[in-house]
């Protein structure tokens, strides 16, 4: 399947942890680096995966300026955050990154989880009133499902996408193979 390169941010450790997984499970032909250290040209690399933890709906501010120096490639994003994953916050931040990408790129697909939020932010949005979006109950209960992430079950389902990933490449490769064959097959009797 190629090289792939796994480029993450992380602040509490979460990301790095899936993209630690991730890594894994993509085995020796995985090169994995901090954003800070990422290089400025990804070429040489047939899948990408770009990890992320959430700032105000979008990527954080690293990755938010690393995203347009990656294209023509294959993407995927992962992201972890604070709140349920298939969210309509969590959702839109993968349309914020793809919005950010270079030219060309192909994004195979998405994962987020759940994870671990800063303890100095809780403690700033606990005095947060009711009416805040991140203050009241609600958000007590957020925090508290997202303090024991990602886990074990987290992790595991971050190696299965990658898995996801690979049989995804490899339909699309045999069914372009195909596509063509049947195009060269076409123009052959035609001409014949």
């Amino acid at each position: 399947m190629g090289k792939w390169a796994v480029i993450y941010s992380s602040v509490t450790g979460n990301t790095k942890k899936i993209a630690e997984a991730m890594a894994e499970a993509v085995g020796k032909d995985c090169d994995v680096f901090r954003v800070q250290e990422a290089p400025e040209d990804v070429s040489d690399y047939d899948v990408v995966l770009l990890g992320y933890w959430l700032r105000l709906g979008a990527p954080d501010p690293l990755m938010l300026k690393y995203l347009p120096k990656v294209h023509g490639t294959r993407v995927c994003f992962f992201q972890t955050h604070g709140t349920d994953p298939t969210s309509e916050h969590a959702v839109t931040s993968f349309a914020r990154a793809g919005y950010q990408l270079g030219a060309d790129c192909e994004i195979l697909g998405t994962f987020g989880c759940r994870g671990k939020i800063q303890p100095a932010l809780l403690a700033k949005r606990k005095n947060a009133g009711p009416d805040d979006p991140h203050g009241g109950e609600k958000s007590r209960e957020r925090w508290r499902l997202a303090s024991t992430h990602p886990d074990a079950a987290d992790e595991a389902a971050a190696k299965e996408f990658i898995n996801d990933m690979r049989r995804k490449i490899a339909y699309k490769e045999k069914y372009l193979a195909a596509k063509a064959a049947k195009l060269v097959a076409l123009q052959k009797r035609a001409e014949g």
